[in-house]
Parts: structure tokens; sequence; C-alpha cells
């Protein structure tokens, strides 16, 4: 009895790791913020130490987890629909270079110094500041980097041609909702963005999916395609 107990609390323990795993969605790894990482954690020490102990049911088992399971659930709704509780639990980028110059701020508040950063572009393939137009440490703690256009692989000199240097793309609309603190980070206003939209005739903001904004690009917009409900 003893060992059917086990083996049932193993079972009842994967196909709880599993669920929780969904409920989390498709991640890579890299992609995994700490609150992700808790969730499975906490999981696991739950399985852990039950999995041995005569005293802990399998029924109380499964009422953790199946409790476990459904308050990850609610927060992940929570998180999509509330901005503020994504970006407690999920981060957001910070900018720690921007057109070409550090954030010493940002480079504090993230504890990181000068030769972490050249680590972390070293493994991006980039071993000099000098090309490094904008950098981006996300908040799985990746970094991403957008370089000078005379940096890249194939450089436009080489073609004889004098391009303009791409600014990054601001997310500014996300289903349906204006996106402030973005639009402030690139001193324009909620006023401006509704003009700019109106010259391209698109008159209600909950019809668009996607809305970026760059200095030298411009927009790219996305609306909810027709069939959406």
């Amino acid at each position: 009895m003893i060992y059917l107990e086990i083996a049932m609390k193993l079972i009842i323990g994967l196909v709880g790791l599993l669920t929780v795993t969904r409920l989390l969605g498709k991640k890579e790894m890299s992609q995994v913020t700490p609150f992700d990482f808790i969730y499975a954690l906490v999981l696991g020490g739950i399985l852990e130490e039950g999995m041995y102990d005569e005293k802990v049911s399998i029924w109380q088992i499964l009422f953790a987890i199946c409790l476990w399971g459904i308050s990850i659930y609610i927060i992940e709704v929570c998180a999509l629909k509330r901005d503020g509780m994504k970006k407690l639990l999920k981060g957001r980028p910070s900018l720690i270079i921007r057109n070409g110059k550090f954030d010493i701020k940002q480079m504090e508040k993230n504890h990181l110094d000068l030769e972490q950063v050249r680590t972390m572009l070293r493994k991006q393939g980039v071993f000099t500041l000098r090309e490094v137009r904008d950098l981006y440490l996300e908040p799985a703690g990746e970094i991403s980097v957008n370089l000078y256009t005379k940096a890249a692989s194939v450089t436009p000199d080489m073609l004889g041609l004098d391009p303009e240097d791409e600014a990054p793309s601001i997310l500014v609309i996300e289903k349906g909702q204006i996106k402030e603190e973005e639009l402030q980070s690139v001193e324009k206003s909620r006023e401006w963005l509704l003009e700019e939209l109106q010259k391209r005739n698109y008159k209600t903001i909950e019809n668009i999916l996607y809305g970026e904004w760059s200095e030298t690009e411009g927009f790219y917009i996305q609306p909810y395609p027709k069939n959406n409900s």
C-alpha cells in the first residue's frame, strides 16, 4: 500500500507539473521570468514534502496542486488584462544604452557594471561598444542590441550608401490600449498619437491590435483581423 500511495503521488505530481507548464504558456527557457520559476519551484516543493510523508494523503497533495494551479491561472489572466500587474510579474525592458550613451541610473537600478555589459555583448557577437546604438536588458535577463547601420555585416559603406541610423521602435498601442508611459518616454502625447492615427484613417483605437512608432521609420500598425471575435 505504501508503494502504491507513492506511485499515485508521483503520477498526480507529474500531471500537476504538466498542467502548470501549460498554464504558463509555450516559452523558451530564456523567456521564463523569476515568477514563473517560483511557480514551478513551489509546486515541486509541495510534491517533495508530501511524497514520502505518510501523514500527507493523496487528497491533500491533489488539493494543494489544484489550489496552486488555479491561483497561477488567475494571476496569469490578471497579468494579461492589467498593465500594473503585468509589470510587477513580468517586468519590463530597461534601456541601458540609448543612442550610444549609457544610462547610468538604469545600470545602477539593474546592478550592472561595464564589464558585465561587455560580456553580454560579446555573447551576441559584438566586441566593441562603438557599434552599439541601443541596448535593452530584457525582463528575463538577456539583452537585445540595435547596432549602428555601419556596423552591420554588410555595411552600406561597401555599397557607397549613407543611410540614416534606425531609431528603436516604441510600442504605443497594445490590444486597443494606448501605452501612456511609452509615449512619455519619447516625449509624445496621447493627443499627438490620436491626431497621427486620424491622418492614417485609424479612427478607433479599440480596433488596433498592435501599433509601434519609430522616429526614423514612423508607424507600423496591425488592426484586429476582421474575423476576430
